[in-house]
């Protein structure tokens, strides 16, 4: 297959940027490390008019550490994040998401704003910034506005980003002493997208549980934090036992539709297994 025909542009600031995006409305497409988009382009699952291609915009680039949050810029590749000495320090639920994203060649030009921008309910950045609480940076003709992970989020391939807006950088909140994160996901082979994916990031201190942020992905169209499950986890020991006595929850608090990966009784029993696997890792669990 081949793309349909298209017209290209490349900006050198967002300023520029917004202009085309405003310009061209619906029409138009931002081009950063396209390994989602070109292929929908060859399979004409997307057919815009003219990509506007962001990827000489610096001020989108770059990993910085404040002092009270970690600023992800949008263009910021996978590999890039994947090595961070800073992700690794102050985010490493996202240093444990990167090796599961795809394979290396598509991690060397895909970007994390690219990943959150397109809203595939299986990818994994898009959960880990739920369950970190972080905050999307995005401008357009009024400016910049934030928006809260929990919010930007709508459906499949949906977000809250509005027509003409470009999403610049994600904030996450530096976690707070006694917190720990733990990931992991279930795939049928390594770098396919997830059956079912889990993101988690509490606090452990005096051996037990609070302030749990659990994160499905691959389970509905969008991923969400689980509430209940995490206030079934609130108080109890951070112990396998209090784990296993949560799981069962999960069956009114999440909702897996069947897909090409199985029915929604096995999903179910996916999340419960990987809940399982993945609390146990967190720091302080016994």
């Amino acid at each position: 297959m081949k793309a349909p025909r298209f017209a290209y542009a490349r900006p050198a600031s967002i300023t520029e940027a917004l202009a085309l995006l405003q310009k061209h409305g619906d029409d138009a497409r931002v081009l950063a490390g396209g390994q989602s988009l070109v292929p929908m382009l060859n399979f004409r699952l997307a057919a815009p008019k003219v990509l506007v291609d962001v990827n000489r915009i610096a001020a989108l680039s770059g990993i910085k550490v404040t002092k009270n949050h970690v600023r992800i810029g949008a263009l910021a590749r996978h590999a890039e994040l994947e090595r961070s000495a800073d992700i690794a320090r102050h985010l490493p639920l996202v240093a444990a998401a990167m090796p599961h994203i795809a394979h290396p060649a598509i991690r060397n030009r895909g970007t994390f704003g690219g990943s959150c921008a397109l809203g595939d309910p299986a990818a994994e950045l898009p959960a880990c910034a739920i369950a970190l609480g972080a905050t999307f940076i995005a401008a357009g003709k009024k400016g910049e506005r934030r928006i809260a992970a929990q919010d930007f989020f709508k459906g499949l391939y949906a977000t809250a980003l509005k027509t003409g807006e470009l999403l610049i950088a994600a904030e996450f909140p530096l976690p707070k002493p006694g917190y720990a994160s733990a990931f992991g996901e279930l795939a049928r082979r390594h770098g396919d997208y997830a059956m079912i994916g889990l993101a988690a990031h509490g606090a452990t201190q005096g051996k037990k549980f609070s302030d749990m942020r659990v994160v499905f992905f691959g389970v509905p169209h969008r991923p969400q934090r689980r509430a209940p499950f995490g206030r079934t986890l609130h108080g109890q020991a951070a112990a396998a036992k209090a784990i296993d006595a949560a799981l069962p929850k999960l069956d009114a608090d999440l909702s897996p539709r069947a897909d090409f990966h199985g029915s929604a009784a096995t999903k179910l029993h996916l999340a419960k297994v990987l809940a399982g696997r993945v609390l146990r890792q967190m720091e302080g669990v016994s």
